[in-house]
């Protein structure tokens, strides 16, 4: 299970997951566990000096660009701009030798996005808002999120075929799914990339 948000809390016993990896330590990412994790839990340093009280039994460090293998699967965990009060990291996941994605719902960039792409079969982005960037300076970092458009761009000049749009603001949630789902898939055309609207339940089997 990638990420654990207050809205788990109550849910994580049942999906009984055998590892837990975190990007950042905002709420709606790590609040899940506040109650303690039934597995262990893997998240970098900086993430864990914001999650003292609680009562995580089998804590684990994720240091960036270390490749580690959780469960069978390699995480690598690459620093992104996103926010100064929960610095975050994507991850770079690989299964085998063909299955490559990464994964970063909340970002205004990545830092070595050369590095982090490259080879990328899917890239799981942040929905937070369509074409306006959500973008402030605080001492000196850039936080909040960048538009799905710049993300977009990213996976056409990495050569990141497929794009998958997640954790998504008002602008996409409140429109019809099928007709955002169109205006996706058209602003991902403009830059060769196939892209989806995650949903609720949604399933992929990835070869």
């Amino acid at each position: 299970m990638v990420d654990c948000g207050a809205d788990w809390l109550r849910h994580l016993r049942r999906v009984a997951p055998h590892a837990i990896v975190l990007t950042h330590a905002h709420p709606d990412h790590a609040f899940g566990l506040a109650h303690g994790a039934p597995c262990p839990v893997w998240a970098t340093e900086v993430c864990w000096s914001s999650l003292t009280r609680f009562p995580i039994d089998e804590r684990r460090v994720i240091r960036p660009n270390r490749p580690l293998t959780v469960e069978g699967i390699r995480f690598t965990a690459f620093p992104v701009e996103h926010s100064v009060l929960a610095p975050a990291v994507g991850y770079r996941i690989s299964v085998g030798r063909a299955t490559r994605i990464f994964y970063a719902p909340d970002l205004v960039f990545i830092v070595d996005r050369a590095s982090a792409l490259r080879g990328v079969s899917i890239y799981v982005g942040d929905g937070a808002t369509l074409t306006r960037p959500l973008v402030r300076r605080r001492t000196g970092h850039l936080i909040g999120h960048a538009p799905v458009t710049t993300q977009l761009e990213w996976c056409r000049d990495a050569g990141v075929p497929r794009a998958i749009f997640t954790h998504c603001g008002s602008a996409i949630v409140r429109a019809p799914h099928e007709e955002m789902s169109t205006h996706l898939a058209d602003l991902g055309a403009r830059c060769a990339v196939a892209v989806e609207l995650a949903y609720d339940g949604m399933s992929r089997v990835l070869r």
